[in-house]
């Protein structure tokens, strides 16, 4: 029996997930988390076998979840089940500790093979992702400009592709007001950006709205 966590802010896509589950004999979802804080809880109180992990919830996120948890389990497999299927958000989360790596608009069937091979200390990627990091991440010099912002930089500027102000952003990342403008103007300076309309334009360029 695999015992899972799910952690993902959308309670629709909880509810799907539990659907998919409860049609597989050996899966149970043993807890749900709604963002980073209740993840590190349920470590701290609800043993389980993996942690199937969405990238965008309130609080920390991404990448920094990642490294905490792993601070608390170090062998705990975490799968990331993400909306985003750029190659460079990818081997973010990968290089952070991250077991596997497979996108929202996957097939059932994919997402119970990688739930049962990470389970099962292997790693697993979305084939056509791998592909996309093979041919897509080869060279420094090719990278886009986006490549070189941090996690919580892009996580900030896809925030801002969806209109929210630096108020809302900072309520939904619960960090200070100053910390996201610091993050706007460090990721403007990053990609040579000198206005809100030069960002959007560049995130609709590359697929990349939040």
């Amino acid at each position: 029996m695999i015992q899972l966590v799910i952690a993902d802010d959308h309670a629709i896509v909880r509810g799907g997930l539990k659907q998919i589950f409860a049609l597989v004999p050996d899966f149970e979802v043993v807890g749900e988390a709604i963002n980073g804080s209740e993840v590190l809880e349920c470590l701290r109180h609800a043993p389980f076998d993996l942690l199937l992990l969405d990238l965008n919830m309130p609080g920390i996120s991404g990448a920094d979840l990642i490294t905490r948890i792993r601070a608390h389990r170090a062998d705990l497999p975490v799968l990331v089940l993400s909306m985003h299927n750029e190659p460079q958000v990818a081997a973010r989360m990968l290089k952070a500790g991250a077991s596997g790596y497979i996108t929202k608009d996957c097939e059932p069937d994919i997402l119970l093979a990688a739930i049962r091979k990470v389970s099962a200390n292997g790693k697993y990627i979305d084939p056509d992702l791998a592909e996309k990091m093979v041919f897509d991440v080869t060279s420094t010099a090719l990278a886009p400009l986006h490549s070189r912002l941090s996690d919580r930089e892009l996580e900030v500027f896809r925030l801002l592709t969806t209109g929210k102000c630096v108020n809302e952003i900072a309520k939904q990342l619960a960090i200070s007001n100053k910390t996201v403008s610091t993050h706007k103007v460090r990721l403007m300076v990053k990609m040579n950006l000198t206005s809100m309309a030069d960002l959007m334009r560049y995130a609709m360029q590359h697929d990349i709205m939040g």
